[in-house]
């Protein structure tokens, strides 16, 4: 286990923070019993925090008829939907919806090369909800395979989540479980697979990045 890159940014602010809470409640509160309540609560915040940017130490399950899950959460929709971002055709649409105590990290579902980033600004509607795939901040990356299948995950920003990190650019390459990007609290995470792939998962199952197989080709 260790800390993702993206808390060394946040962490040190975020205990600044709440350091000068705790100065504040201990200069007008502390010959009061909720004095000693407030900063339990501080405490449990800070770890929470911590908590939050955690990066799991964790082997991908590698394997080219697979496509995996690039985010932990749970599964919220399973359906087809027409793709007109990217594809311009009709998809199988797996959502996960990732809690604020989820890994946050996003994993390449498949292994190949990248060829389309585009992040779209937008609204911040909660993640879980169907029109936050169309209509919030969002990005899209599409992982193109060996044998030239395309695959797009698309990470979502909710009502919480305010900034989507995406590493990798087009013509990069790309490891099957290799990180590409990161989410900042809840949100979730839209994969866009061929309408011929076997389902592997059921709506309200749990996932976990790396290893839960969405779906396989025949």
């Amino acid at each position: 286990m260790k800390l993702h890159k993206e808390g060394l940014k946040i962490i040190p602010a975020a205990f600044l923070f709440i350091l000068v809470i705790d100065a504040v409640i201990y200069f007008f509160l502390k010959d009061f019993l909720i004095f000693y309540l407030l900063i339990a609560a501080s405490l449990v915040l800070a770890a929470l925090v911590v908590y939050f940017f955690r990066v799991p130490n964790r082997k991908p399950d590698v394997n080219e008829n697979h496509i995996l899950a690039p985010a932990d959460g749970k599964i919220v929709a399973i359906e087809p939907v027409f793709e007109k971002e990217y594809f311009k055709d009709e998809r199988i649409q797996i959502s996960i919806f990732m809690s604020p105590l989820n890994v946050h990290q996003n994993l390449a579902p498949v292994g190949g090369e990248v060829v389309y980033v585009n992040h779209i600004p937008g609204n911040f509607y909660c993640a879980f909800a169907a029109k936050s795939s169309e209509e919030n901040e969002r990005c899209s990356t599409v992982f193109r395979m060996k044998n030239n299948t395309e695959i797009l995950s698309r990470q979502i920003a909710g009502a919480v989540a305010r900034r989507i990190a995406t590493y990798k650019k087009p013509e990069n390459t790309i490891e099957q479980g290799q990180e590409y990007g990161f989410i900042r609290f809840g949100s979730r995470v839209d994969v866009f697979v061929p309408k011929d792939v076997k389902i592997n998962v059921k709506l309200n199952q749990k996932s976990v990045g790396g290893k839960t197989v969405l779906a396989s080709f025949s």
